[in-house]
């Protein structure tokens, strides 16, 4: 169907937003800015093997930082490095490749969100999705959140199975 016979208003763009669809600086809450310094502490971390001390005093002077929640950068930086291996656990049965073969940044993203799904429980399930997914379109591939979405889809009702059981019920109840 062309533009002109289409009967849909054209579409508005988002306020707030990259033309890349990401959200501006300005829009962004201290808990996003958190979980961007921790994706780029992991991101290191997973490239160089380096301490997390090392990392975790290098990612504080980055520009902005003041403006994040320390204590969630904290609890995600250190949290994922400390349960790396068991994360990567959870993470693995989802895939279609080698997590080797995984780029670093979709790595990080996953690990962030599946030590929210576990950790954080203050944070709803959809919210966790939602910033992960931004953070891969930011930061990752091209095609790279989509991924990083199928596989935290497929973690979500077994990490937070009442939650997202609930989310359908209501959902259905709605309909």
């Amino acid at each position: 169907m062309s533009e002109l016979n289409d009967p849909r208003p054209p579409r508005q763009p988002r306020k707030g937003t990259t033309s890349t669809g990401a959200r501006k600086a300005a829009s962004k809450s201290s808990r996003s800015r958190a979980r961007e310094f921790a994706l780029q502490a992991l991101y290191q971390y997973i490239l160089s093997g380096n301490d997390a001390t090392d990392i975790d005093l290098f990612t504080r002077d980055l520009s902005g930082f003041h403006k994040a929640d320390a204590a969630h950068y904290d609890a995600l930086l250190h949290g994922c490095i400390e349960h790396a291996a068991a994360l990567d656990a959870l993470i693995e049965p989802k895939l279609d490749r080698k997590l080797a073969e995984i780029s670093p940044i979709e790595h990080a993203v996953m690990w962030i969100g599946t030590y929210e799904f576990q950790h954080c429980i203050d944070v709803p399930w959809r919210v966790v999705l939602n910033e992960c997914i931004e953070l891969a379109k930011e930061f990752g591939g091209t095609d790279g959140h989509k991924y990083v979405n199928g596989v935290l889809n497929g973690l979500a009702p077994q990490l937070r199975a009442d939650e997202v059981a609930a989310d359908k019920n209501n959902a259905a109840a709605q309909d």
